[in-house]
């Protein structure tokens, strides 16, 4: 739990703006709570309220959030190291809660062999209890709260932006950024409802992947 507990003081003002802005979108407390239990990762969270709000189709939901939590084959590849005799009922409920900060924390106590499976379970269900209970907590607020009050709604935007610029490792990274954002805006004008946005990422990672290639194997040469 002391491991835990950067991660839950990050989660208790995104966990409230979630909320909030899943309140405005129609859900009641109950649903929030729901979704933030069996979904558990608020990037997919936020943008399935925003599609939900625009109206998309469960499909492009789906595919959506599946798309954007590709990463957490790679974090939990990186995690399975640790965890080869693992009890398969514990190694369930620890893959459930794998999140980005999750990931973190464990992945550094664990290469320091000062961890175990039974630690990083508490980790992670501390950080999602927190996210639960905040997120209901929003949802529970925003009934008093005036829509498009306090600028809560760029807090979508704002989240995204700050995940983008942690990401930002390089020249390659900037370019995949601006691509992505040239083709969504493009192909927003051309393709109905929001399937374009995981069209757009897709397009952009496989330009990112090929000019990483390209570089190294020009370093190489």
């Amino acid at each position: 739990m002391a491991a835990a507990w950067p991660i839950c003081l990050g989660y208790v003002p995104i966990g409230l703006a979630f909320g909030v802005l899943a309140q405005k979108a129609g859900l009641s407390p109950l649903q929030i709570g729901l979704m933030s239990l069996c979904v558990f990762a608020g990037s997919s969270q936020f943008i399935a309220v925003s599609m939900l709000a625009a109206g998309a189709s469960f499909l492009s939901i789906v595919a959506t959030t599946f798309i954007v939590n590709l990463r957490h084959f790679l974090m939990s590849s990186a995690l399975a190291v640790f965890l080869r005799n693992a009890d398969r009922k514990k190694l369930s409920l620890f893959a459930y809660g794998v999140t980005d900060e999750s990931f973190a924390v464990n992945l550094v106590k664990f290469r320091d062999s000062q961890w175990d499976l039974n630690s990083a379970l508490v980790t992670n269900q501390t950080a999602n209890l927190t996210w639960i209970i905040t997120t209901v907590l929003g949802g529970i607020g925003g009934q008093f709260i005036p829509a498009h009050a306090f600028g809560i709604d760029y807090a979508l935007i704002a989240m995204f932006i700050c995940l983008l610029v942690f990401q930002i490792r390089g020249v390659i990274y900037v370019i995949t950024a601006v691509i992505a954002g040239i083709c969504a805006v493009f192909l927003s004008l051309l393709i109905p409802g929001n399937s374009y946005i995981v069209i757009a990422s897709m397009v952009a990672a496989a330009i990112g992947v090929v000019l990483k290639k390209a570089t190294a194997w020009g370093k190489e040469g």
